[in-house]
Parts: C-alpha cells; structure tokens; sequence
C-alpha cells in the first residue's frame, strides 16, 4: 500500500505541473487516501462500491463505455437503495454489442456525457474500496475516462471477485474449464438466485453477494488483505 502512494506521488510529476492537472490529480488521489485501506483491517469496519460495466467492445482503446452500475456494501450488508445506473451517451453507437447488453441507441440519446459518470463514479467511489468481477476489463474502461477528463489514471484499491474464486478453485484443485469463471457459474455455485445477464446495475448487485458469500465461506476474522 505504501508503494501505492508513492506511485501516485511520482505519476503526478509525469502528468504535468499545470493547476488544472494537480487539481484533477489530487481528486483521484483523494479517493484512494480516504479509502482507509489496509491489509489487516477487518472486512466488516470497510465500505465497497460493487461496480460492473456494459460496453460497446472489450477493447477500450477502440471502444466506447455505454453504461455503469454499483451498489454499496456497508457493515456487511447491501442497502438498496446504494443502487446507481446510468447510461452513458454514445458518439459511435452500440454496433453488434446490442445483441448481448440489449442497450439500443435510441436509450443512449438521454444518457450522461462521460465527463458527468466519471465525476459521479469518483465521487460515490470516495472512502470505499472498488470491487469488480474480472476487474481489468472494466478498470480499463474507467481509466480511460480518468485519464481523458482527469490527466491521471484511476489508481484505487480493487477487489476482483474472479480472481478470489480463481484462487479457491485452483486451492481445491478444481479444473478451470470454459465458463467456469463467468459471473453466472460463480454465483451458481453459492446457491445465489439466478438474475438477467449483462445489465450493468443487475450484475453489480450480483458481484456484490457473490462477494458477501465469498466472504462468508472463508470464515470468521477475514481481513482485507485476505481477499487481494
């Protein structure tokens, strides 16, 4: 966590010295100080923001970011009414990818720019640690955003529920086959109730008690440190 830190200390060097960009850049440090993460802090005294993305592509270097959902875990509980979706306006368009988020243009006319989501997203993000499944997807869409409206990139703490059901399977020996990680298999195997794919608020919500069961079925005493 202190290397964190200074990371962010040197990147600032590297993005400029101008007011506008040490502004911008001590917002998003901001984030990740009031987070309050440590690796032996008990899970329950932390706050989360369970976020999961829809986009137009799996490449966010040529794809555009259509909509974004989160929820919050607070003492080891969901209030819903934490839960936040937002559809983001589009300047190319949802193309083939409709056919698998079921977002059509004619919704995204209404949408936030992405210069609004991001500043919303930092700021519901603000003392609680991230929690994506299969976070490097959807972090790199998000950097993107931050480095394109904030001069820096999004260095937060992250939890990945994929990577700590990876790791339990392979601890069990369990063989990772195809679909095995898919957000739907991993709550399958938690008895969670099935809920409608690839909405982005939905699957945040379902990233969330897969996480809360994941938790529960290490046991007493989990730290964060435990789930990195």
């Amino acid at each position: 966590m202190k290397l964190k830190r200074l990371y962010y200390r040197l990147k600032l060097l590297t993005f400029g010295r101008s007011t506008d960009t040490r502004l911008a850049f001590s917002l998003l440090e901001k984030c990740w100080q009031e987070s309050g993460f440590s690796s032996n802090r008990d899970w329950r005294e932390q706050e989360f923001l369970v976020v999961d993305a829809e986009m137009s592509s799996l490449d966010a270097q040529t794809g555009e970011l259509l909509s974004l959902g989160w929820v919050v875990i607070r003492e080891g509980r969901i209030p819903i009414g934490s839960a936040v979706h937002h559809l983001l306006q589009s300047k190319d368009g949802v193309g083939e990818s409709a056919t698998i988020h079921q977002i059509r243009d004619c919704e995204l006319v209404d949408g936030l720019s992405a210069e609004a989501l991001i500043g919303q997203f930092l700021e519901a993000a603000r003392g609680r640690v991230l929690v994506f499944h299969h976070a490097l997807l959807d972090v790199s869409f998000l950097d993107k955003l931050t480095r394109a409206f904030y001069g820096a990139p999004l260095l937060m703490p992250v939890l990945d529920t994929l990577q700590i059901e990876k790791r339990s399977l392979v601890r069990r020996e369990v063989p990772l086959g195809q679909n095995v990680l898919r957000l739907a298999s991993c709550c399958a195997r938690y008895n969670l109730p099935p809920s409608p794919a690839h909405n982005a608020l939905t699957d945040a919500l379902a990233t969330a008690e897969l996480f809360l069961a994941q938790i529960a079925h290490k046991g007493k005493d989990v730290r964060l440190g435990d789930l990195l």
